[in-house]
């Protein structure tokens, strides 16, 4: 199913013995750029969401912003920094005796400096760890997908629309380019007879110069691909897997091909057509910049 890269999911639980809120959303880009935003604490879980973004995300520019609590504490011991602590109340005590200050030297006002203190946090178990953020991060994702096949959906038939008018174009230009040779041969004859009046003329000769305006003009084998392109856009269209770079080369192949069909065909009413169709594939165009 065809995918924006556009998209939004937020989820937030308590699992595992933690609070963890994940919020994720992403933008059209050329190519996967994943930024990830922990607590400094848990950056090692950093490459874990990576390698598991990237089996939903191939294209686009995601941001996701992850915040993990634990709602019973952070179960991190304190302990007394002994040989600073002596340190400094004597260095206290020192200034109080050098300076006659008044003596309120006190656990409160030592506790102040919290040099006095190491805090060491107990190890997290990291397979908890991660198996609880996949589960928040599966929720997340499952709005977030769903978010990005919807928009994809609708891309999608918005850019089947404009292809039913590229190819109705096609082949008006198909019906038209027959009837450029016979108004040239015509023109021609028209011009001749208006030089030369009555007097012959030989006919052999404009039949040549027709023939080789016709092999000139020809566009048959630019309409002819130009339709062989139109069908494979629709076929990759269908795909599952991302198509949004296959279908800007294809996008490519199909502009080049109207391109020559408005150079060659000399026919006011083809070149009116051709610019409608360079105006259908523009817009295409802009449509697929957001499909992964």
């Amino acid at each position: 199913m065809l995918q924006s890269m556009t998209g939004y999911g937020r989820c937030e639980k308590e699992t595992g013995g933690y609070r963890i809120n994940i919020e994720l959303k992403s933008v059209n880009n050329r190519f996967a750029d994943f930024s990830i935003k922990l607590p400094r604490y848990y950056a090692f879980l950093e490459d874990f969401v990576r390698e598991y973004l990237k089996t939903y995300i191939s294209r686009g520019k995601v941001d996701v912003f992850i915040r993990i609590d634990k709602p019973d504490g952070d179960e991190s011991l304190v302990s007394l920094n002994r040989a600073y602590a002596e340190s400094y109340v004597a260095a206290l005590k020192e200034l109080r005796d050098e300076f006659s200050l008044c003596d309120d030297i006190s656990v409160s006002s030592v506790a102040r400096n919290s040099d006095v203190f190491s805090f060491e946090r107990v190890e997290e178990d990291e397979e908890l760890l991660k198996s609880s953020v996949k589960e928040v991060l599966d929720e997340v994702m499952e709005s977030y997908v769903g978010m990005r096949r919807r928009e994809g959906e609708r891309l999608k038939r918005d850019i089947e629309e404009k292809l039913e008018k590229i190819s109705e174009n096609v082949a008006l230009i198909e019906k038209i380019e027959p009837e450029v040779a016979r108004e040239y041969r015509e023109n021609l004859e028209q011009k001749i007879e208006d030089l030369l009046g009555n007097a012959e003329f030989d006919r052999s000769r404009v039949l040549t110069e027709v023939a080789i305006f016709a092999d000139k003009a020809a566009i048959d084998e630019e309409t002819v691909r130009l339709k062989s392109h139109i069908k494979e856009f629709s076929k990759t269209l269908e795909s599952d897997a991302p198509v949004g770079k296959k279908l800007d080369f294809i996008l490519q192949e199909m502009n080049r091909e109207i391109n020559t069909t408005g150079s060659k065909a000399n026919n006011i009413e083809i070149s009116r057509i051709v610019i409608d169709v360079k105006s259908e594939l523009e817009k295409i165009r802009e449509q697929i910049q957001n499909i992964e």
